[in-house]
């Protein structure tokens, strides 16, 4: 079940999720829940199956209706069962948004390529590192189904 779990981003289960998103950095897992406790904008949602919280996503909608995915994590044990995709799908058809954008790592490009998205890679100077710009434009019918 998708549901929102922005109340509970202090939660250790939901802790444990955000930190695979920000990749064990502790100033940014606390960056992280500092977000969703203090921004209306950001939404904070689980996918819950009987054992817990297999997985989240993190996201706003801005002004020109992008829905900007901040966070995306499925726990280890969940993986390769489709929580990733149901979570990106089921975000989709809560906010409506007319376009989704994420930035990743490789591993995440490779994830956001095979559910369709465009891949644009760029050299981040602040990290020092490549980057990967991953954008899926909604088509009409889409939004109706």
């Amino acid at each position: 079940m998708f549901k929102s779990i922005k109340a509970r981003v202090d939660e250790p289960v939901i802790r444990e999720l955000l930190e695979y998103a920000v990749m064990f950095d502790p100033d940014a897992l606390e960056d992280a829940a500092r977000l969703y406790r203090e921004e209306d904008t950001c939404q904070l949602y689980g996918y819950e199956e009987e054992a817990g919280i297999a997985g989240i996503i993190g996201y706003r909608v801005n002004a020109s209706q992008t829905l900007e995915i901040i966070h995306l994590a499925v726990h280890p044990e969940q993986r390769m069962k489709g929580y990733g995709r149901a979570l990106v799908l089921l975000a989709l058809t809560e906010a409506s948004p007319e376009r989704m954008e994420a930035i990743t790592d490789e591993a995440g490009a490779d994830f956001f390529r095979n559910i369709g998205f465009q891949i644009t890679g760029f050299w981040d100077e602040a990290i020092g590192e490549e980057r990967f710009r991953c954008i899926y434009e909604v088509e009409e019918n889409e939004e109706d189904e």
